[in-house]
C-alpha cells in the first residue's frame, strides 16, 4: 500500500471477495492481483499479477485496469477506469465467471464499546474484559505460540494469527497472517483492515477492542446467553408458515429441550438457531451479538449433533476424533496437541474404554456420545442436539440426558429438540411447539402439564393434534408464563430487523491441500477397515477377468472377438460404478456437518476421486490382466495404434473404469436413499452394455447416435475394437463403426471422450454436493 499525499474524503468500503474481505480506508491505494504482495489476493489463473487498483479519488473511489491480460468488468463490461461504490460488483479476469469482488458500506461504530454487541454488561463475555494492556505504539504479533507478542491459549487459532499494527497517524491496522480459522472485524472476516475505537476483533474464542488508550480483551468462556427475537420462516413463497413469530431467552449454562408434535417446526428451529437456515425474519441475539450478521465468526462456537450419528462407523473412536481434529484446528497444530486435546474429550464424555473400539461395535447411546465428543473438540459455548435420544432404550435416554445437564453445568449453553418427554426433569426450561411454529409453552418443565392442564403428556400431544381449532399461541402470549419466562427473563432489548435476513457466508477455508490429504488418509481408513468391501473389492477384477479369459479362449478370433471385448466393458464399469455409488450418500449428513464448519466442496469431492480412482484403476489393470495376458489379440501386424496392444487395452478398460466410478459418484449424489443405489447401479451397467455399440448398430441412426455420447462403454469398445482392429476380425455392420477404425486419430479420439465424460460428470457431482449443503454455504 502507498500512502497518498493528500487525504481524501472517500468513504470506507468493504471488499469481498471468495478468500476473504478488506476493508479499504480513503488514504491508501489497495492492489489486486495474484502476487501475493498485493493487498487482495486473488489466486486465480485469469486474473493478472498486477491486475487493477482501487483508488480513492476525493468523494469516491476509482477503479483502474492495470494493462491486464484479460481485463476488468464491471456492470458487465470491459472497463480501463471506473467509479465504484457501494453495491458494485467486479469481475476479475471474464465477465461471465470470473472471482469477484463486492463492494459494500460499512455500518457506523459504536462509541466506547464493543461495536454492535447489545447490552455489554448483560452478557457473559462483555460484561468485563478478561484482561487490558495499553495500546501498543509497534506491531504486536498475536497466536497461539508461546513466541507471539500476545499469546492466545486455543487450538482455534493458528500459531501467528495475525498482527495489530500502529500506523504512523495514530491508527490501527490488524492484518491476517494467512491463519487457518481466520481473523474477524466486527463479524468481517478479513485480511486486512483499519480498527476503529469501539470495533470487534475476533480471533479465535477471543474479541479484542480499542476502548479509550486500552486494547481490551474479551473471552468467550462458554457461558453466553441466547435470545431468540421473532424468528419467522415461511415456504412456498410465504404461503405456508414453518415458524410464527417464535421468541424466548436462553440463559448461560441453560439446558433447554424443545418438543412439539411433528410438524410443529422443531427441525426449522434448530436450523434457524444454527444458522443453517437463517429465518426469513427476526433476529438471534449470540450473547448480545446479531448471530446472523456475525455468523462467519461466531460459527466456530456453535456445536451441532444431528440426528444421524456424524462418524465414520468402521474408524475406532480415537480415530474418528483424531481426523476430525485434523479438519478443525488449523495445520500448524502438533499432533501432541491435538491428541491431548482428543484425550480431554474422550475423559469428558466418559469414554476412556471404547477408544479403541470401532464405533459400529458402540451402542446407541455410546455413539451418541462419540458424536458429541466431535463437536467438543473445538469449545463450542453453544451446543445444539437434533433427537440424541431416538431409538434409544428408556435407561439410554436418561443417560444421554444426564450427559447434557453436565455439558451444561460444565459452562455450555445446551439446546436439545427431543421427540421424548421421559427426562424433561433435568432441563431448565422446556419449549413446546404447536402446529404452525407457534409456542405454546416456554418455562420450567415441571410446569407445563399444569399449564395446559393434563395429566399425561400423550394427552397433550393428542389434543395438539386433536383441538385444530385451539389457539394455543394466544394462551400462552396472555398468560403469567409468557410475562415471567419470556418478557421479564431478558434485558436485551427488542432488535426488530428491518427487511429480510442478511447472512454473510464464512470465507472459504485457506488449507484445501491439507484437507485433502486428511480426508485421503480417514477414507483410506475407513475402507481399509470394512472387510466386507475389501473382499469385494479384491474379488470382482478376478471374477470378472476370469469371464472374460474363458470368452477370449486362446485367441481373439470372429467367434471370441466381440464377446470379450463387451465382457472387459461391463467389468470396468462395474467395477468403477459399483466402488462409488454408495459413498456420497452413506456420507451425507457427515457431509453436511462438515461442510458447515469449513470443509471445502472440492478437497471432500477430491478425496473421493483420489482413493475411489486409485483402486479402480488398480482393479481394472487386474481385470485386463488376467482377461487377455497371454491371449493373442490378433492386432493387425500384432502392434496396437500406439503401444503394444494389451497396453492400449488396458488404458482403455482403466479409463472406462474411472469414468464410471465418476458415474458412480454422480448417481450417489443424486438419490436421497442409499437403498434405491444398486437397482440404480443395475441400470447403469445395462445402459453400458446396450448402448456400447456391440450389440446396436449406433452410427447413422438419429437420436440412438447422439445419446451414445453420454455413454462411456461407447468410447472405451470403440479405442479397444480399434487397437485389435475389430472390422478386420468380426466383418459386419456393427463393426464397420467409424469409431472403431485401427488408426491413433480415432483411439486418442475415444480416449479423449473418457477424460471429458469424467470431467463432465465430476463438475455435476460439485454441483450437486452444494445442494446438500447448509443454505448459508451455498452463497
Amino acid at each position: 500500500m502507498a500512502q497518498r499525499p493528500v487525504a481524501p474524503t472517500a468513504p470506507e468500503l468493504v471488499v469481498e471477495t471468495e478468500t476473504g474481505s478488506t476493508v479499504m480506508s480513503p488514504g491508501h491505494d489497495y492492489h489486486v492481483g495474484r502476487d501475493p504482495l498485493c493487498d487482495i489476493v486473488i489466486d486465480d489463473a485469469r486474473v493478472s499479477w498486477h491486475h487493477a487498483v482501487l483508488r480513492p479519488e476525493a468523494d469516491h473511489w476509482t477503479l483502474e485496469d492495470e494493462n491486464s491480460t484479460n481485463g476488468t468488468y464491471a456492470d458487465g463490461r470491459r472497463v480501463h477506469e471506473w467509479d465504484v461504490g457501494p453495491g458494485s460488483v467486479i469481475r476479475f479476469g471474464s465477465p461471465a465467471d470470473g472471482p469477484s469482488a463486492v463492494l459494500a458500506g460499512l455500518p457506523p461504530p459504536a462509541p466506547e464499546r464493543p461495536s454492535a454487541v447489545s447490552k455489554p454488561a448483560l452478557t457473559g463475555t462483555f460484561r468485563q474484559p478478561t484482561s487490558v494492556r495499553p495500546l501498543p505504539t509497534r506491531t504486536v504479533r498475536i497466536g497461539r505460540a508461546e513466541d507471539n507478542d500476545l499469546v492466545i491459549d486455543d487450538l482455534v487459532v493458528s500459531r501467528r494469527h495475525a498482527e495489530l499494527r500502529a500506523l504512523p497517524n495514530e491508527t490501527y491496522e490488524i492484518v491476517d497472517l494467512g491463519s487457518h480459522n481466520g481473523t474477524f472485524l466486527n463479524g468481517l472476516s478479513i485480511t486486512r483492515a483499519l480498527v476503529r475505537p469501539g470495533d470487534i476483533v475476533g480471533i479465535g474464542h477471543s474479541a479484542f477492542s480499542l476502548v479509550g488508550d486500552q486494547l481490551q480483551e474479551y473471552v468467550d468462556t462458554g457461558e453466553v446467553s441466547l435470545d431468540v427475537q421473532d424468528l419467522t420462516v415461511a415456504v412456498d413463497r410465504g404461503r405456508k408458515t414453518l415458524l410464527d413469530h417464535v421468541s424466548f431467552p436462553v440463559g448461560e449454562k441453560c439446558l433447554l429441550a424443545v418438543v412439539g408434535p411433528s410438524g410443529a417446526g422443531k427441525s426449522t428451529l434448530l436450523n434457524a438457531l444454527t444458522g443453517q437456515r437463517p429465518a426469513d425474519h427476526g433476529t438471534v441475539l449470540y450473547d448480545g451479538r446479531d448471530l446472523y450478521r456475525d455468523y462467519a465468526e461466531l460459527r466456530q462456537r456453535i456445536g451441532l449433533v444431528p440426528q444421524d450419528d456424524i462418524l465414520h462407523a468402521q474408524l475406532t473412536v480415537r480415530s474418528a476424533l483424531s481426523y476430525a481434529a485434523e479438519l478443525r484446528f488449523p495445520q500448524d497444530t502438533a499432533k501432541a496437541e491435538r491428541r491431548a486435546r482428543v484425550d480431554e474429550v474422550i475423559r469428558e464424555l466418559g469414554l476412556q474404554e471404547r477408544a479403541g473400539q470401532p464405533v459400529h461395535s458402540l451402542s446407541g447411546g455410546q455413539r451418541k456420545r462419540v458424536s458429541v465428543a466431535l463437536e467438543l473438540l473445538t469449545k463450542p459455548s453453544l451446543l445444539f442436539l437434533d433427537e440424541p435420544t431416538s431409538g434409544l432404550d428408556p435407561g439410554m435416554d436418561r443417560s444421554v440426558m444426564h450427559m447434557l445437564r453436565g455439558l451444561a453445568d460444565d459452562g455450555r449453553t445446551v439446546i436439545v429438540v427431543t421427540h421424548s418427554v421421559l427426562s424433561l426433569d433435568v432441563c431448565d426450561r422446556l419449549l413446546v411447539l404447536a402446529p404452525g411454529g407457534k409456542i405454546a409453552y416456554y418455562g420450567p418443565p415441571e410446569d407445563a402439564l399444569l399449564f395446559f392442564g393434563f395429566a399425561e403428556w400423550p394427552e397433550a400431544f393428542e389434543a395438539f393434534e386433536r383441538d385444530r381449532e385451539r389457539d394455543w399461541a394466544e394462551e400462552f402470549r396472555t398468560s403469567l408464563s409468557q410475562r415471567q419466562y419470556v418478557l421479564d427473563a431478558t434485558a436485551q432489548p427488542r432488535r426488530p430487523r428491518e427487511g429480510p435476513v442478511l447472512i454473510t457466508p464464512p470465507a472459504r477455508p485457506r488449507s484445501r491441500g491439507a484437507q485433502l490429504g486428511t480426508l485421503v488418509r480417514r477414507y483410506a481408513a475407513a475402507l481399509s477397515a470394512d472387510r466386507t468391501f475389501l473382499a469385494i473389492m479384491i474379488a470382482l477384477p478376478f471374477v470378472m477377468g476370469a469371464m472374460g479369459r474363458a470368452l477370449a479362449g486362446s485367441k481373439l478370433t470372429q467367434e471370441t472377438a466381440m464377446n470379450a471385448l463387451l465382457i472387459l466393458c461391463v467389468g470396468g464399469v462395474l467395477t468403477g460404478a459399483a466402488n462409488a455409488v454408495r459413498e456420497l450418500v452413506k456420507e451425507r449428513v457427515i457431509y453436511q456437518r462438515e461442510r458447515a464448519v469449513g470443509l471445502s466442496r472440492s478437497a471432500y469431492l477430491m478425496s473421493k476421486v483420489v482413493v475411489l480412482g486409485t483402486i479402480t484403476v488398480l482393479q481394472a489393470v487386474v481385470l485386463t490382466l488376467v482377461a487377455l495376458l497371454g491371449v493373442d489379440l490378433n492386432a493387425p501386424g500384432g502392434e496396437g495404434v500406439l503401444m503394444p496392444p494389451l497396453a492400449e487395452i488396458t488404458v482403455a478398460v482403466a479409463l472406462l473404469a474411472f469414468t464410471a466410478m465418476m458415474l458412480g459418484l454422480l448417481v450417489s449424489a443424486m438419490v436421497r436413499k442409499e437403498e434405491v443405489t444398486m437397482p440404480l447401479l443395475v441400470l447403469v451397467a445395462i445402459v453400458q452394455v446396450v448402448f456400447c455399440g456391440a450389440l446396436l448398430k449406433l452410427d447413422g441412426v438419429p437420436g440412438l447416435e447422439q445419446l451414445a455420447w453420454l455413454v462411456p462403454s461407447r468410447w472405451a469398445l470403440g479405442a479397444m475394437a480399434g487397437t485389435v482392429g475389430l472390422a478386420r476380425i468380426v466383418p459386419g455392420e456393427l463393426t464397420g463403426d467409424p469409431l472403431f477404425e485401427h488408426s491413433a486419430g480415432v483411439w486418442l479420439l475415444n480416449v479423449a471422450m473418457l477424460i471429458v465424460l469424467s470431467a463432465v460428470f465430476g463438475y455435476v457431482v460439485s454441483r450437486l454436493l452444494r445442494r446438500h449443503e447448509p443454505a448459508v454455504m451455498r452463497k
